[in-house]
């Protein structure tokens, strides 16, 4: 896969150097070009925002620099034999980026981030270049960064695991909390290494047990309770079908119950 970031902060994506990326971009399975947009600027102060036409606060980023810059990391890609690239675009206002499109992005072979600061980017640029190829505009989270920068970080990290032989384990991220295709999403429950005791806190029995069903299902029960409690809108959303006998029985015992369509509801005092 080939990724171009064009920034006008290219240190800021100096992690991308190091963990499973960093080991991807040297093992040749991911090649990570980051560009300096100031570098299509046309004047001296190297200018890449302006005042808001209709007035406010902060300022935009303008439609040069954007629209040379990406013309010629386009014009790069091609020339050196990538193809169908899809430009990917870090916004408070997008669609909320999530594991069904970290892993619509791992099956492309080209994305091209433009992550803005200030009030954002001219929405000319992408107009433009959504005429000319496909547009992600992807939101992290209900918040506002100072810039895309780190949201670039997150999509990239969240995208660079799934491409294959990136993970030590193929099978990792099978079971990751969001993975897509599961009837239920279960947040992941806690894990435990050694030592066996550490500050007089020791862990569950089942672990040490060697009973490889029971400990499944400590698990399941354990993902269940964590998912109760910090992601109730998860359970919501499962398929009814998606739980067994024993589920049933653990979201029965911590109050919730089935609506007339069979989903699971939290107790009344934990309703939205």
């Amino acid at each position: 896969m080939r990724l171009d970031v064009v920034t006008i902060f290219p240190e800021y994506l100096d992690p991308l150097d190091v963990s499973l990326v960093g080991k991807a971009r040297a093992r040749g399975l991911l090649d990570v070009r980051v560009h300096d947009l100031r570098d299509w600027t046309r004047d001296k102060h190297h200018t890449v925002d302006d005042t808001p036409y209709g007035g406010g606060p902060g300022m935009v980023m303008k439609t040069d620099p954007w629209g040379d810059a990406l013309d010629d990391v386009i014009a790069d890609g091609y020339e050196h034999g990538a193809t169908r690239p899809v430009l990917v675009v870090p916004t408070p206002s997008g669609e909320p980026f999530t594991q069904d499109r970290a892993v619509e992005l791992s099956r492309q072979p080209w994305l091209i981030f433009t992550p803005a600061r200030y009030e954002g980017i001219d929405r000319r640029v992408t107009d433009e270049y959504a005429t000319r190829l496909p547009v992600r505009e992807l939101s992290i989270g209900d918040y506002v960064l100072a810039g895309g920068e780190a949201a670039v970080l997150v999509i990239t990290e969240a995208v660079a695991r799934l491409l294959p032989g990136v993970l030590g384990n193929a099978e990792s991220h099978r079971d990751d909390s969001f993975a897509p295709g599961a009837m239920a999403h279960l947040l992941e429950g806690p894990v435990y290494t050694k030592p066996p005791t550490w500050r007089r806190r020791g862990i569950p029995d089942v672990l040490l047990s060697g009973h490889h069903g029971n400990i499944a299902r400590w698990r399941r029960d354990e993902a269940i309770r964590r998912t109760a409690a910090h992601r109730p809108d998860l359970l919501r959303r499962s398929a009814p079908d998606a739980f067994d006998k024993k589920d049933r029985a653990l979201l029965t015992a911590l109050g919730w119950y089935q609506d007339q369509d069979g989903h699971w509801q939290p107790p009344a005092q934990d309703a939205p």
